[in-house]
């Protein structure tokens, strides 16, 4: 079992950017049923990233918890499967 949950955001919303406090995480566009395929992005060095699939830019913002975003309706939880 995976000890560490990588966080999900979406743009459902249409935003320019969207703050997070995670260097890897997932995109998935829009919130189901009209998400894209869901992307892994790393930022590494870097302290943005931009979805390949919806051009989203996501900025990192250390004043953030790994799971949090601002706007803060961007996060999005996966049912459990």
């Amino acid at each position: 079992m995976a000890e560490k949950v990588v966080p999900h955001f979406h743009n459902s919303n249409g935003i320019d950017a969207i703050k997070i406090g995670a260097k890897e995480f997932m995109c998935i566009g829009a919130k189901p049923p009209l998400d894209h395929p869901h992307v892994f992005l790393d930022m590494g060095a870097d302290d943005n990233a931009i979805c390949p699939y919806c051009s989203t830019l996501f900025q990192h913002d250390p004043n953030l918890k790994s799971n949090q975003s601002s706007p803060a309706d961007c996060v999005w939880t996966p049912d459990a499967a």
